[in-house]
């Protein structure tokens, strides 16, 4: 059976003794700050195994989300969303409205704001580089830019 890469990001960080506690169930490697982790799971299909994960660990550690940490063939990462009740209903209702699954109605949803993300992000960039041309030249511009690329990277500022 293919064993499968699941990172799962969690609400808040572990404790040391509380992760220790859940390594006894199924290995996992664990970020800097206890606040992601990663595990290999045995099942046929990722979807599969991240629920399989999720049941295993779901009401003993603070699981916010479960995703594949490779994409698939078509580039997809699986997304597992522990939905309160409240919500599951309202999607469920959408997307039967909508008549798609709800799993189809949060995917475009998701896929929408990424969109939109995306969009924000080089409208934002295209007005800093306009406000930098307008108070240097473009060699002098490239040539800041070559050398910040160049250094270690650093923490982008939002």
């Amino acid at each position: 059976m293919p064993h499968h890469a699941l990172e799962i990001t969690l609400t808040r960080p572990l404790t040391p003794p509380v992760l220790h506690r859940a390594t006894r169930l199924l290995p996992l490697a664990a970020n800097h700050d206890a606040t992601r982790l990663m595990a290999l799971v045995a099942a046929k299909t990722p979807r599969r195994a991240a629920h399989r994960l999720r049941h295993r660990l779901g009401t003993r550690l603070p699981i916010d989300v479960i995703t594949t940490h490779y994409p698939d063939a078509d580039h997809s990462v699986l997304l597992n969303v522990d939905l309160p009740h409240a919500v599951h209903a309202a999607l469920t209702a959408n997307a039967r409205r909508a008549r798609q699954s709800p799993e189809r109605l949060l995917e475009l949803a998701v896929h929408r704001a990424l969109a939109e993300h995306a969009d924000r992000e080089t409208d934002r960039l295209d007005r800093a580089v306009r406000h930098l041309l307008a108070h240097t030249t473009p060699a002098h511009l490239l040539a800041a830019v070559g050398h910040a690329l160049t250094r270690l990277p650093e923490r982008p500022t939002p």
